[in-house]
């Protein structure tokens, strides 16, 4: 599996020497995932942060009557993770699974704090794509608060307009649910 995706992506923040590349690449784990397999499930915890090179993983969460709530969709050049539980290694109360069959690239804990010790400039990439990433929530809050659900389904469709395609409507509602 090749990290090219990976590399292209972060290239549009931070600059990496040939050496600074293969040292990245050498501390990911490539994984495959087949259509309904879990990367995560309620009561464990995330040791990973995962990239999506290929495929479709949703990120749920169960209510206390078993109804499934989509918080995420990670598409290919996207992460997939549980936040909260990867920083605090505590359990996660997310469900992480593919929708579609999945090629990912995944860096652990460990191997992340090494990355930003022998290279600072990743520091920089993670804290753009963390910041990003509650931004994106943010907004995804303030629109199930304030707007109607068919506002919030022209925007969905506006900012995602391959998830008619990829995502049943019942995900889709979930989602913006």
């Amino acid at each position: 599996m090749s990290a090219d995706i990976l590399i292209a992506n972060i290239s549009k923040h931070i600059s990496l020497s040939a050496e600074e590349k293969e040292f990245f690449i050498s501390l990911l784990q490539p994984r495959s995932l087949k259509a309904g397999e879990f990367l995560l499930r309620e009561g464990d915890i995330c040791r990973y942060e995962t990239f999506v090179t290929k495929g479709c993983l949703i990120t749920y969460y169960l209510d206390k009557n078993g109804l499934e709530h989509i918080i995420d969709f990670s598409i290919e050049e996207w992460w997939a993770d549980d936040l909260y539980s990867f920083f605090t290694q505590t359990s996660s109360r997310a469900y992480i699974k593919a929708i579609e069959n999945a090629d990912i690239l995944q860096i652990s804990k460990n191997n992340l704090e090494i990355l930003f010790q022998k290279i600072p400039k990743f520091e920089r990439f993670f804290r753009l794509l963390f910041q990003n990433a509650y931004i994106a929530q943010r907004e995804q809050i303030n629109s199930t608060l304030s707007d109607s659900a068919e506002e919030r389904y022209i925007s969905f469709i506006k900012k995602k307009p391959y998830a008619e395609k990829r995502f049943s409507q019942k995900d889709i509602a979930s989602y913006l649910a």
